[in-house]
């Protein structure tokens, strides 16, 4: 369905800032309808001399006349209202004849006003034949979208001034406090009522200041003030926590009264205290784990010292720079919130524990990283970041053997739909004619291997670079067969 600013553009020769105030309009009138208790069109003139409805909203207090969606069409039956109202810049009323209701259907146009001009009608309409007599709550309630309707029509309403955002802020049918120019309250509904009830007030309030009755009265000196809608959460006692939005109502300018919309967010709070503390909780496991990781690595490495046989040191710090490797995912993990981590800044540290670990003053290799992988889940980042070490690791051990003069390593990282792809590119000496990934039993391939396939789901290949594979990464123009590419690909 087209939007308001998309129908206003193409029907209509309004400018950028009457749009904006029918946007503000409609941002507010949810509001506007359940206070009457009535469906709210919108129309504005078109450039054909039509008059079109660009928005439609049906009231969450009461039952809507219109089954179907009539935004996009043009006006029929309202023509001489919305005419007369355009025309004379006044609210007015009369009958209307809806073809899907039986009875005849009453109709309020209020002219909407900006800087002066009216630029649309907004029309309250309702099924007029009732034989139940309105109430205390629905007499209030229509009164003050009366008084909303008199500030549209002067174009006072929507406010102009900057309005915060009214999204999650309390609806008529969660408690309603009407006020007076002095603040004092004139009508409360059944559920404003509660509302004042759990913080322990009970006392009527009518004919009574909200400060008097012990209540946070800041929103309404605030709005009052300001002439502007306030939205505050505050904790009216220890145990009960409130989200207040205060209206003022105005008339030529000067506040006349107010309306205070009130919630009880307690247990919303309660549980994001919760979720607050959950999370805490498991960033202080994360780190708890990265500590017991780095004992461990560290009493590899003093036992390592007591070997003789090298094959044993190089076995006990291929295991250190495993278990290195899992403690900086956890240690990553520790620092941000949630299970989700951003892959670069694994992918950075690894890098660097590469350069640390790997490469010596006899074969100096650089390694950098391009591209972002995105934000990943860590049941993905932790065998993933084991993978890039093994890859790493391989990459120097056989492209660049002890005695090599050394040369580049580069990770380019790429997160598309759902999918990582991971080049690890290196211009180093080309693998062996008739190498098979499958067959391949080193210790670190086959750790490799069976963690793309099984914990990843991915595929992954191993090939000699091709000079576009090198020109891409920036490595200059080397010849085919030269280096080798690993490429690697997991669903995210």
């Amino acid at each position: 369905m087209a939007t308001l600013g998309e129908l206003s553009r193409q029907y209509t020769s309004l400018q950028r800032d009457e749009i904006d105030h029918l946007q503000r309009l409609i941002g507010e009138w949810g509001l506007l309808a359940d206070l009457s208790f009535a469906d709210l069109l919108l129309y504005v003139p078109g450039t054909d001399g039509k008059w079109m409805v660009i928005a439609h909203v049906r009231p969450a207090t009461g039952q809507t006349i219109y089954q179907i969606d009539y935004v996009g069409t043009a006006a029929e039956v309202e023509l001489p209202l919305l005419d007369k109202a355009y025309r004379s810049g006044e609210i007015c009323e009369g009958e209307i004849e809806v073809e899907s209701v039986p009875e005849p259907v009453r109709m309020m146009a209020t002219p909407v006003r900006c800087n002066d001009t009216v630029i649309g009608v907004l029309s309250r309409e309702w099924a007029s034949r009732s034989s139940r007599q309105p109430g205390e709550l629905e007499r209030t309630y229509i009164g003050l979208f009366q008084r909303f309707a008199s500030m549209i029509a002067e174009g006072s309403f929507p406010f102009s001034g900057p309005v915060m955002d009214s999204s999650a802020a309390p609806r008529v049918g969660d408690g309603v406090l009407v006020l007076d120019e002095d603040a004092r309250v004139r009508f409360a509904s059944p559920n404003a009522v509660s509302a004042l009830h759990r913080v322990g007030i009970g006392a009527n309030a009518v004919g009574m200041r909200l400060a008097e009755l012990g209540f946070n009265d800041s929103p309404v000196r605030r709005a009052f003030e300001t002439r502007l809608p306030v939205i505050e959460e505050f904790d009216q006692t220890s145990d009960v926590t409130l989200l207040a939005r205060c209206m003022p109502v105005l008339a030529a300018g000067e506040v006349t009264g107010g309306v205070l919309l009130l919630r009880d967010v307690t247990e919303v709070r309660k549980r994001d205290r919760l979720l607050l503390s959950k999370d805490a909780t498991i960033r202080e496991i994360h780190h708890r784990v990265k500590n017991n990781l780095q004992t461990i690595s560290s009493l590899l490495r003093l036992q390592g010292r007591r070997l003789n046989s090298e094959e044993a040191k190089a076995a006990v710090a291929e295991s250190v720079r495993r278990i290195r490797t899992i403690a900086l995912v956890h240690e990553t993990l520790s620092r941000e919130p949630g299970d989700d981590v951003a892959f670069l800044e694994i992918v950075r540290p690894l890098l660097r524990l590469a350069e640390e670990g790997l490469q010596s003053p006899d074969r100096p290799v650089r390694f950098s990283v391009q591209g972002d992988g995105g934000r990943l889940p860590s049941t993905v980042a932790t065998p993933l970041s084991v993978v890039l070490t093994e890859l790493l690791q391989n990459a120097v051990d056989h492209g660049f053997p002890e005695g090599s003069s050394g040369g580049n390593v580069v990770v380019v990282l790429d997160n598309t739909d759902g999918t990582l792809q991971i080049r690890v590119v290196n211009d180093g000496h080309p693998l062996e004619p008739g190498f098979e990934l499958n067959s391949a039993t080193g210790l670190g391939l086959s750790i490799v291997r069976t963690l793309v396939t099984t914990e990843l789901d991915g595929t992954i290949a191993m090939r000699s670079g091709q000079p576009d594979d090198f020109a891409a990464v920036g490595l200059g123009d080397l010849p085919r067969g030269s280096g080798t590419v690993v490429d690697l690909t997991v669903p995210v």
